[in-house]
């Protein structure tokens, strides 16, 4: 392969060796391009497999973004990853609290993360639609315990957390709360992969479709 080829190129061939090398699958057109991207950033074709998508997850990311809701993360590296000039389409605010003074200052005070009180800050802005979340288990198990006992209703949750302590448990608790919350639109995966670059991934992938959805307009 020539080493000269252009970005574009590259992204290009790499999706047609991840099609060719997957073969046939059930994802639909809106799910496939956030499970392609997922095995993309990390050249692991175990996504393909593992990666939990409700049926309405895509449309109503599209739907927060297009109403411009903001994007909050649990890691500055999402923000890092994410594609800026498409965000800026919508006039999304993208935010990440984990490193805010008031924060830090809290979590050390109560003996939580940093994470948890992360979302807490977060939750209380109404105008917060997209929780991404690629870092910390603790962030998704706050989110879940706001959506269950203080009324929070994330148009979208993107819940990708890694590790060996806790991610897991946290993807298969959001996949509980659905049963819950039937309204309630997610992405995640099983098992402890995961990871920043995986969440930004997918939410590059759904900005792809919301500039596509309303150049279509």
């Amino acid at each position: 392969m020539s080493v000269h080829l252009r970005p574009e190129e590259i992204e290009a061939e790499s999706f047609r060796i991840i099609e060719e090398e997957l073969g046939p699958h059930d994802w639909n057109a809106q799910m496939w391009p956030l499970v392609r991207r997922a095995i993309h950033t990390s050249a692991d074709f175990d996504y393909a497999r593992s990666m939990v998508i409700t049926d309405r997850a895509v449309a109503a990311g599209i739907e927060a973004l297009r109403a411009g809701l903001g994007v909050v993360t649990d890691t500055t590296m999402i923000i890092s990853g994410m594609n800026k000039e498409r965000l800026s389409k919508f006039g999304s605010q993208l935010s990440c609290f984990v490193a805010d003074p008031q924060v830090a200052r809290e979590a050390k005070e109560l003996g939580v993360t940093r994470s948890i009180l992360a979302m807490r800050k977060a939750a209380r802005d109404t105008n917060n639609g997209i929780f991404v979340i690629g870092n910390a288990p603790t962030a998704l198990f706050e989110l879940i315990r706001l959506v269950r006992e203080e009324g929070v209703r994330p148009r979208l949750i993107v819940g990708l957390p890694v590790g060996f302590v806790g991610a897991a448990e946290s993807k298969d608790a959001l996949r509980e709360l659905a049963r819950e919350y039937p309204q309630l639109q997610f992405v995640t995966n099983i098992g402890r992969k995961g990871g920043s670059n995986v969440a930004a991934a997918v939410m590059n992938a759904i900005l792809i479709q919301a500039v596509e959805a309303g150049t279509a307009i």
